[in-house]
């Protein structure tokens, strides 16, 4: 492995999953997964529940055994890049010492690493100087994820492996954050979380990896993950819509699927263009038109509900 201070090569290998799979009995969490993370990405690991995310976590961290497969951190071992002081963990299962302070709790991991930061820059990157003299026990859902977000970049790390960080934080909070871990990532260091805000993967990351029961479903950057919906969503509203109208407005050129609330519509076409032109000419009456790109919700129940098909 390098040495410290000298992971600057943006084609560096952070981590490398080769055939990872793990089983629980019959159940399988994570089936043959290939995955390669260079130095510098910001990667979101996007799945509905179960779909594997947090156990290819625990496998990449070397706190959970495959059954197949391996796992490299920078080239080698988890454990040593972890000893190193090269990575920083907020889990879900992480747990605080309740009768600590913040600040004690911050303290306690930096004082068992080679090179960490300093408290208070710990504390202030991850916004949680107000709350440093509160006890852990005391904090609410949010404040807790901030104080458990203070331990995992204590140590300086190169790599940070988040699972559900905002998970229990509000959306102001949820903003605070990730405004915090802009900080981390201008500065070139490698990031990969686990979410189930799609907002969050379109917006903060640089590539997302689809995974759906245990496997790879998608691998690319947003743009590309939203390309496999093709085309675009129309929206509008047109007063006094009947059933007669919405079966003429499906029978529409490139029309795929059309939604109803109200006299508000909203369809999904194949050639946008095309179809708007044949709605204004039916519907001269038509109003408040939006045509947007097909979303990541579109996206993400594409992919996974085509692989929960097969």
């Amino acid at each position: 492995m390098p040495a410290p201070g000298t992971l600057g090569n943006v084609n560096e290998r952070v981590i490398e999953l080769s055939g990872l799979r793990k089983t629980f009995g019959r159940i399988t969490a994570v089936d043959c997964v290939d995955l390669t993370i260079r130095r510098g990405e910001v990667v979101a690991l996007l799945g509905p529940n179960g779909a594997g995310k947090s156990t290819t976590i625990d496998l990449a961290l070397g706190l959970s055994t495959p059954t197949a497969g391996t796992a490299q951190l920078f080239g080698g071992t988890p454990r040593d890049a972890i000893v190193a002081g090269w990575v920083g963990a907020m889990l879900q299962g992480g747990a605080l010492l309740p009768t600590a302070t913040v600040r004690e709790s911050v303290a306690l991991i930096a004082a068992v690493h080679r090179t960490p930061l300093s408290v208070d820059e710990a504390l202030r990157r991850a916004r949680c100087t107000e709350i440093a003299d509160q006890k852990v026990a005391k904090l609410s859902g949010g404040q807790t994820q901030r104080a458990r977000f203070a331990v995992a970049i204590v140590s300086n790390p190169e790599l940070l492996l988040l699972d559900e960080p905002t998970a229990a934080m509000d959306v102001e909070a949820r903003r605070t954050f990730w405004e915090s871990m802009r900080g981390l990532t201008d500065e070139g260091r490698t990031v990969v979380f686990a979410t189930h805000y799609l907002d969050e993967a379109d917006t903060f990351a640089d590539r997302i990896v689809m995974l759906r029961a245990g496997r790879v479903v998608a691998d690319g950057t947003p743009a590309q993950v939203k390309a496999v919906v093709s085309g675009r969503t129309i929206r509008a509203t047109l007063p006094s819509v009947s059933e007669a109208d919405a079966a003429s407005i499906r029978s529409l050129p490139g029309v795929t699927a059309l939604e109803l609330r109200g006299d508000r519509l909203a369809l999904a076409a194949a050639d946008s263009d095309r179809t708007l032109r044949a709605l204004l000419g039916r519907y001269p009456e038509l109003r408040d038109i939006e045509v947007a790109a097909r979303s990541m919700d579109d996206a993400f129940l594409a992919l996974t509900e085509a692989e929960a098909l097969r």
